[in-house]
């Protein structure tokens, strides 16, 4: 089975943010940066179903996992 590569903003519309460049850059810069001992589903801007969506992503769904942790990279940066 051939692995999916998910764009940033396909990530940004299953949280169900606004997915569009200016919306993913507002978003990065509102919530940057997010301490090094919160875990990124952890963070508190985070819906519980949003929060439950990344940790899923992570933990089941590895060609998700890439995009994932560009986001918790971005938010880090």
């Amino acid at each position: 089975m051939e692995a999916n590569h998910h764009r940033f903003s396909e990530l940004f519309a299953q949280l169900g943010l606004p997915a569009d460049p200016a919306g993913i850059a507002t978003f990065i810069q509102r919530h940057s940066p997010l301490s090094a001992d919160v875990l990124l589903a952890e963070a508190p801007f985070w819906t519980p179903a949003q929060a439950t969506l990344l940790r899923e992503q992570l933990l089941v769904d590895a060609d998700w996992a890439e995009v994932v942790d560009q986001l918790n990279a971005a938010l880090r940066g």
